[in-house]
């Protein structure tokens, strides 16, 4: 298994925002924050790939939004916000050298990353601010042969959908209902008592990685049966940024 991540901007506090106010941002508690999170990874067993640092680009930690892995194929995206589009050059360096089969999404389509939910060989797509219906048509074009089938699902209270919704590793997909534009076109849902409690990471079958900041939500996954793994990213979810978009799984 291997992670791709790249490492926080000094400009992080720069990022881009869309539903929430900004606020200060402290670029040497994230960093701390980010090294926290890879090591989760590293610790079991995941090899860790880092795509070059790129100050210029404040958002460029959020790697989740430039690729997304299917499988065999990773996904270029073509993000959402001219600022974040320049990222892609080094993220596609980096996974060129994965052997995985490469596709990306071209103009005047747009991605991003962040929108996309796999559960099972569903994928469903937000169409978001960031994402718009040329992209998604072209994602199901790359993915239809390989037997995916791809949905789309409204988002408008959030950034990304998954900033409202993630899936656990039975496929249940959960979120914060204030934030899920509709939560009954999921056949099983379960909502969260926390707003960060939207997000889980998949780290295998039995054990989900969140933020540290929903710990009522921490409980009702242990209650299922589930590990689970906390971690503050505080500096990021300032930035509506989640445990998803910190990085990239490659499942082998």
């Amino acid at each position: 298994m291997r992670l791709l991540v790249r490492r926080p901007s000094p400009r992080l506090a720069e990022g881009e925002l869309t539903h929430i106010g900004r606020v200060p941002v402290d670029p040497d508690l994230a960093l701390d924050q980010w090294r926290g999170y890879v090591d989760v990874f590293r610790a079991r067993g995941w090899e860790v790939i880092e795509i070059p640092a790129a100050d210029e680009h404040a958002d460029g930690v959020f790697v989740e939004d430039t690729v997304v892995v299917f499988g065999d194929l990773a996904v270029i995206t073509r993000p959402g916000v001219d600022s974040r589009r320049g990222e892609i050059v080094t993220t596609r360096a980096v996974v060129e050298g994965t052997g995985l089969e490469v596709a990306a999404i071209e103009g005047p389509g747009t991605l991003d990353g962040g929108d996309v939910l796999k559960v099972g060989r569903t994928v469903y797509v937000g169409a978001s601010s960031r994402t718009n219906a040329e992209g998604i048509a072209q994602l199901r074009a790359l993915l239809a042969p390989r037997g995916w089938s791809v949905e789309t699902v409204p988002v408008t209270k959030v950034l990304h959908l998954k900033s409202g919704i993630t899936a656990l590793p039975d496929g249940t997909v959960v979120g914060y209902e204030p934030l899920v534009d509709d939560p009954a076109g999921f056949a099983r849902f379960a909502g969260v008592p926390e707003e960060h409690g939207t997000a889980v990471v998949v780290l295998d079958e039995g054990t989900v990685l969140m933020s540290a900041d929903a710990p009522q939500t921490a409980a009702l996954w242990r209650e299922r049966g589930l590990e689970v793994v906390a971690v503050p990213i505080t500096e990021f979810e300032k930035l509506e940024g989640c445990v998803t978009c910190l990085s990239v799984r490659v499942r082998d």
